[in-house]
């Protein structure tokens, strides 16, 4: 029998918080998931739910609070699922964010006495994001913008983000204004109908330079040219307007058809030295600040003299890449997504990089090939999805050998799977760097140097 029963009111004690920032309180060694409570903390909570093995509880009273407990300057934290960590101080963030990495490596990866080093934290660690992508919508006739509520899709309506710049904030505000004015519906996701679904804000941090997508649900948008002098009026530093079309029902945010509607096609940015050219659909990490911290430790722990040949297996735009060959002999990148090698190829040219190569496809077949084709690596940089590296990956890894490989991860919990995979193959794991790429948010980013055994 469970310990405890559905409307129960208890005082437990918070011990741990979840990947997605909930409070665990147990008893007598029944998890209880508590959304808003803090490690450290006495709090009365009323049983909403239990299953076999856990349960979920609502916060009632704070009986003791945690000294990291702070009140979230956020007006809609409550109900936005955009961040999940705001009522923790950032102090208490970087502890329990690199107890997060040291608590993966330990328990999934089987790995104890890896070192797991303090988070590389921000200065400030607002107003961070250079991408948002803010959903339209509408209340009882009203339009509302903003971020989807916890896994849900109903949008917590607001004018400010305090994690994203107050570029995006104005042209959110003016939007969410003028467009009865202006004739554009927003769109409704039960019904199909309306035109606006969402408006993506990109900056460059070096630069300045802005761009606005509007995202519609048909390309033929009548009142393109009132949206295009709002935006330019309100933001001078935009420097391309673009239409993107998504006629499907889903809830991806954007379709296949992109379409310059004043301006250029691109914006440009600079992580360190080397430049980027990012368009509408470009990944490109929406904290720039951060990004030279997380490349920078990737290239430490590459450790590169001139002399190596590096692969980089999931190159993207080629960020990583055009930054490791500024101290490489030679960087091969490979990407399943052809777009994304296009853009790495011309953002190779544009920094007037020679020493790289670039090509379309799963790294787990074209890394083989170019090792028969004796294109074989010292360094192999690897920067999955949160998913971690395909088996096959890791598999061709182990095949091939190279002397050191530089794991950059987005998922603590899969790259302790997948360094436990490299270890009973002949690697060992040197050290752990967490950084952190999104503040006030559960996420944390990890780079993780291994050496191939003796």
């Amino acid at each position: 029998m469970k310990p405890v029963q559905k409307n129960d009111r208890l005082l437990v004690h918070v011990e741990d918080l979840t990947h997605d920032g909930a409070g665990v309180a147990k008893v007598e060694g029944y998890p209880l998931f508590i959304h808003g409570a803090l490690p450290g903390e006495d709090v009365e909570v009323h049983v909403l739910k239990t299953l076999k093995s856990y349960g979920f509880a609502k916060m009632l009273e704070i009986k003791q609070a945690s000294p990291f407990r702070v009140t979230a300057p956020c007006p809609v934290f409550d109900t936005c699922g955009g961040c999940q960590i705001q009522h923790l101080s950032y102090e208490g963030q970087m502890t329990f964010k690199r107890k997060l990495v040291r608590d993966a490596i330990t328990r999934i990866g089987k790995l104890p006495d890896v070192p797991v080093h303090p988070v590389k934290g921000m200065e400030n660690p607002w107003r961070y994001r250079n991408k948002s992508q803010i959903p339209f919508g509408s209340d009882n006739g009203r339009v509302v913008a903003g971020f989807y509520q916890n896994r849900s899709h109903d949008i917590a309506d607001t004018d400010i983000c305090i994690i994203q710049t107050p570029e995006a904030d104005a042209i959110m505000a003016a939007l969410k204004k003028r467009m009865p004015e202006m004739g554009i519906e927003p769109y409704d996701e039960q019904t199909h109908r309306g035109m606006l679904r969402h408006v993506v804000v990109r900056k460059g941090r070096a630069t300045g330079e802005i761009m606005v997508v509007l995202v519609t649900k048909k390309k033929k948008f009548p009142q393109a040219e009132k949206a295009i002098e709002l935006i330019r009026t309100l933001v001078p530093e935009v420097v391309s307007i673009v239409q993107n079309v998504n006629g499907e029902k889903t809830n991806v945010i954007f379709g296949n058809e992109t379409i310059t509607l004043w301006g250029n096609d691109v914006i440009e940015d600079r992580i360190g030295d080397v430049r980027f050219e990012i368009s509408a659909r470009s990944f490109y990490q929406v904290n720039p600040e951060q990004t030279d911290i997380l490349y920078g430790q990737a290239l430490e722990y590459a450790q590169l003299t001139g002399d190596e040949t590096v692969i980089d297996a999931y190159c993207g735009i080629g960020t990583i890449s055009l930054f490791l060959a500024q101290k490489a002999k030679f960087v091969m990148g490979v990407e399943i997504v052809p777009q994304a090698i296009e853009d790495a190829k011309r953002n190779a040219e544009l920094n007037g990089f020679t020493n790289t190569l670039f090509e379309a496809g799963p790294a787990e077949q074209v890394i083989p090939r170019w090792y028969t084709e004796g294109k074989t690596a010292d360094v192999l940089m690897v920067d999955p999805p949160r998913k971690g590296c395909d088996e096959q990956l890791l598999q061709t890894i182990l095949k091939q050998r190279p002397k050191r490989v530089v794991y950059v991860s987005c998922n603590p919990a899969t790259l302790a799977r997948d360094l436990r995979i490299l270890e009973d193959g002949g690697y060992r794991t040197q050290e752990v760097q967490p950084v952190d790429m999104f503040p006030q948010s559960t996420h944390c980013e990890a780079v993780a140097w291994l050496e191939l055994a003796e």
